[in-house]
């Protein structure tokens, strides 16, 4: 049978041999999100020809029930439904699993032994990417485990820059600016930045990625990028769904760590961002966090103007009836924890001055979607003073990031027909049907990346702490027991969020959020 790993040798997409070592391999992320996208590189040929998996966790299993289980998840989570059974079995071979707990040095060490054992039955070194899947109190403990046992020596030094040990923390990365330094400075005592990959799965998708190539691989956008042609940004990251199993985290942290901090100000920083010197991991990444440090911080006079917080209600999503927040399992009925929030920011720089961005993000809203929306200024309209000025509507560039990746952009045209008059249409973009292929989850091309050593998709500790540092001044003020803290909004579920983050907008611009 053909190795359904060889052709990656071949492609542009060459990679060392590498082995991934999964902490708390049992767990959900492991069968929803990271075997299944593994699975389906293999299936695209682009992992390594000496390529194995090895899961580490606490349940007494064997290597044969660990396969097993992950063939569930697979079946259960990969968006290529239908199993291809030759290559799944030979995918499967090479999984392997240690049994041990986080604390247990004994288990490292068998972990050592397992990784030099499968580098000398391949008969090459393969590189080692630590995944963390585990609760962030386990992050540090984790790190210095290996670092004890020797497994994040850098090795190979002076044959390439890259390291060969890796190590991919998922968020949270901390919970404030304060345990973000924390996290950091811990991290950094057991290896080097350039070994640290922080995951933020938005960065891997397909649409996200195309916002920099649209940007700067078309001649006609980028020089109207700017506050002379741009009126404003909105940004939306909205879930129907509620808090589900995870009320016990969510209602300790709520949407603005959960959602905001991270996934919406990555989304701010590939739309705000100056052209990188090259497409390279540390010139974007310097770009992105010039735009962070160029947010406006807000005071509490702005928090109280400019930023919305509310929780679900009641409600109906999709024709169900649904509970409110407060009435959640897990969920502390006297919490003030928000399920939506709104805001606006500005970038105080040449380019952006004057050109307000808004974000939301919340659960259980009226569909689940993910979407940019450029909107640009109006243009004159003394050619029209005859029409109804109301379908004279700005132009709108729109990057729809989930669930359909895709790209818009709404134009004034001519209906046919005598009369001259004016009718907004969608000149559209989809990934399914432009390219006939289903986009690749974005897991997928995170752990391909981390497997290639490009840490371009990834967040620095630079980028974590001034995110940080920009949402501070919210949640300092919301958590605070002294002086005027901003309310607690209501919303319905299967809504658009509280009327007050509608005339956050009608204030400036006159009307509400785009209709999504």
């Amino acid at each position: 049978m053909a190795n359904p790993f060889e052709s990656a040798q071949s492609s542009s997409f060459a990679i060392r041999p590498s082995v991934v070592v999964i902490f708390g391999a049992t767990g959900d992320l492991t069968h929803r999100k990271l075997v299944p996208g593994l699975y389906n590189l293999s299936v695209d040929g682009h992992l390594p020809t000496h390529f194995s998996l090895v899961g580490f966790a606490r349940r007494e299993w064997t290597d044969a029930e660990l396969r097993a289980s992950l063939l569930e998840g697979v079946e259960k989570h990969s968006r290529r439904r239908k199993i291809d059974q030759a290559i799944w079995n030979e995918f499967a071979s090479h999984c392997h699993y240690v049994v041990g707990g986080f604390r247990d040095p004994a288990a490292y060490e068998v972990l050592k032994s397992k990784l030099n054992e499968l580098d000398k039955a391949a008969g090459v070194e393969h590189d080692r990417i630590f995944y963390f899947a585990t609760s962030p109190n386990f992050f540090e403990l984790i790190a210095g485990m290996l670092k004890d046992v020797g497994l994040l020596e850098r090795g190979r030094e002076g044959y390439r820059e890259a390291p060969r040990s890796r190590v991919i923390v998922e968020k949270p990365f901390g919970r404030d600016l304060s345990s973000a330094r924390e996290l950091n400075t811990a991290l950094l005592h057991s290896m080097d930045e350039d070994q640290i990959y922080r995951i933020d799965h938005y960065l891997g998708k397909e649409t996200v990625q195309n916002l920099l190539v649209f940007r700067f691989a078309n001649g006609i956008f980028e020089p109207i990028w700017n506050h002379k042609y741009i009126d404003h940004v909105e940004i939306s990251v909205c879930e129907s769904i509620g808090v589900g199993s995870r009320a016990g985290y969510f209602d300790k942290a709520g949407i603005l760590r959960d959602i905001v901090q991270n996934h919406a100000l990555q989304l701010l920083c590939l739309v705000g961002l100056e052209p990188p010197v090259a497409f390279e991991a540390d010139a974007v990444r310097d770009e992105k966090v010039k735009v962070l440090r160029s947010v406006h911080r807000l005071n509490a006079a702005e928090v109280r103007q400019n930023v919305v917080r509310a929780r679900y209600l009641a409600g109906s999503v999709a024709g169900e009836k649904v509970n409110g927040y407060l009435a959640e399992e897990g969920v502390d009925p006297d919490s003030e924890t928000e399920t939506f929030v709104a805001m606006r920011l500005a970038i105080d720089n040449w380019r952006w001055a004057g050109v307000p961005f808004f974000l939301r993000a919340g659960k259980r809203l009226a569909k689940r979607v993910t979407e940019i929306s450029i909107h640009f200024r109006s243009a004159p309209h003394t050619l029209f003073q005859g029409e109804d000025l109301e379908l004279l509507r700005p132009n709108i560039l729109s990057f729809e990031i989930q669930p359909d990746e895709g790209i818009s952009l709404r134009i004034s045209s001519k209906p046919p027909g005598p009369r001259v008059r004016v009718q907004e249409v969608n000149m559209d973009f989809s990934y399914g049907t432009s390219f006939g292929i289903e986009p690749p989850e974005a897991y997928e091309r995170l752990l391909l990346d981390c497997m290639r050593a490009d840490p371009t998709l990834f967040t620095r500790n630079d980028e974590i702490e001034e995110a940080w540092d920009l949402v501070s001044p919210l949640l300092s003020m919301w958590e605070s027991k002294e002086g005027q803290t901003p309310p607690v909004y209501g919303y319905e579920s299967g809504t658009w969020g509280p009327k007050a983050a509608d005339e956050l907008l009608q204030r400036e611009i006159g009307r509400g959020w785009r209709r999504l």
